[in-house]
């Protein structure tokens, strides 16, 4: 059983998992895993153990724009297009 970092740590943290951006962003774990799988977050595998990494700050800033654009009633493929033609 793994122990959960507390959030002084989290919030610190360059890195962060997907429960920890759970906690972070009270956004259900299945919303976070369809964004990610909608390459909509982008992660880091860490290859000793195969855990998914996050960057902490861009992985915030990424899912605030996406709950703003969703309340402009945006759709799913319209942010994903919004977001890659930000690049």
């Amino acid at each position: 059983m793994s122990r959960q970092r507390s959030m002084e740590v989290i919030e610190k943290a360059e890195y962060v998992t997907i429960g920890e951006l759970v906690r972070l962003t009270d956004v259900r774990y299945s919303t976070l895993k369809f964004y990610t799988e909608e390459g909509l977050l982008h992660f880091e595998q860490a290859e000793e153990n195969l855990t998914r990494r996050y960057r902490r700050a861009q992985s915030l800033e990424q899912i605030s724009r996406i709950k703003r654009l969703r309340a402009e009633g945006k759709s799913i493929p319209q942010i994903k297009t919004l977001m890659t033609s930000d690049k």
